[in-house]
């Protein structure tokens, strides 16, 4: 019987599996939503694959629960340094993933839990504009953190808001589909947020998700740098100066064993 080793952890319970690439199967998108399944399989929200790399510390290859390909995760990112960092203890990791080379640096430690700051790089801001959907029209901003996303201010989460989110992101208007982020502005440094991401669905955090939500809420003038963002799943802080720098924990919960 083979098996396939793996490392489970959690950023704001936004979960990811982190394999070696050495183990990857020919089908990687089947075998990915398999054990991503949350009654038949491991569970998690997706699988950081982790590869050599010329230019950084690890190459991380991001699959989603579903099986499709994502160019990054702030959270998936530093779950994959936090298990670099228990493996070979230090103080800066750099990941290139595929939105680019991302420098991760620790900022606390202890047991199995890690905090670390991720340079993020620049973001790509447009203006606000409506798309028409099935419940009505809908405003957003679009932020690009290397993925894209959609940025919806609301007064209130209204019940359901999954299923209009899903309709958001499936819109004809985002032809590669959208991360969605609804967006509750407390006041200038603390907005509350909730994600609807491509390939998964709701997550409990995100962290270019909280990243976009900020930056929109920058760019829109309701907020100002640094701005915490608060998710089901945690607390997350982001600084945008010449560039987006996302502060947020990480924490190991298991390592396995997946039977095939």
């Amino acid at each position: 019987m083979a098996a396939i080793p793996f490392v489970k952890a959690s950023a704001c319970g936004n979960d990811f599996l982190i394999i070696d690439g050495m183990h990857a199967p020919a089908d990687l998108m089947a075998f990915t939503r398999r054990i991503c399944e949350r009654h038949n399989g491991v569970g998690a929200d997706g699988v950081e694959w982790l590869f050599p790399a010329q230019d950084a510390d690890i190459r991380a290859r991001l699959m989603n629960a579903d099986g499709s390909e994502a160019e990054i995760s702030g959270n998936g990112t530093r779950c994959v340094a936090a298990y670099l960092c228990s493996e070979n203890p230090r103080e800066r990791i750099s990941i290139r993933t595929g939105a680019g080379v991302k420098t991760c640096s620790l900022t606390s430690h202890r047991g199995t839990e890690f905090e670390f700051e991720i340079a993020m790089g620049e973001p790509q801001v447009g203006d606000e504009f409506p798309i028409r959907v099935a419940f009505g029209e809908v405003r957003g901003i679009p932020v690009s953190m290397g993925n894209p996303h959609f940025v919806v201010f609301v007064d209130e989460f209204a019940p359901g808001w999954q299923g209009d989110a899903a309709e958001i992101g499936k819109h004809h208007d985002f032809k590669h589909g959208i991360n969605v982020e609804l967006v509750r502005v407390r006041d200038k440094e603390n907005v509350e947020a909730k994600f609807y991401e491509r390939g998964v669905g709701e997550t409990q955090s995100s962290g270019t998700g909280s990243c976009a939500s900020a930056v929109a809420s920058i760019f829109a003038k309701k907020a100002e740098s640094p701005v915490r963002v608060h998710a089901p799943g945690g607390l997350k802080t982001v600084r945008w100066e010449d560039q987006v720098f996302l502060r947020g924990p990480a924490q190991l919960i298991c390592r396995g064993e997946f039977l095939i």
